[in-house]
């Protein structure tokens, strides 16, 4: 898949890395604003207490 996606990014070697570093960055937004705060309500770690 990474083969795939390298020889799919446009430009020589200094933008396929440019692009490789876009879609990290773009891939790591995502989880933040989206995938992590829709699946966090629904872990079972909301309801953590600690005992003296």
């Amino acid at each position: 898949m990474y083969v795939w996606i390298w020889r799919k990014l446009p430009g020589g070697l200094p933008g396929k890395v440019a692009g490789s570093v876009i879609l990290v960055l773009a891939v790591v937004a995502l989880l933040f604003l989206v995938v992590f705060p829709w699946v966090e309500p629904r872990l079972p770690f909301n309801d953590v207490t600690v005992d003296r």
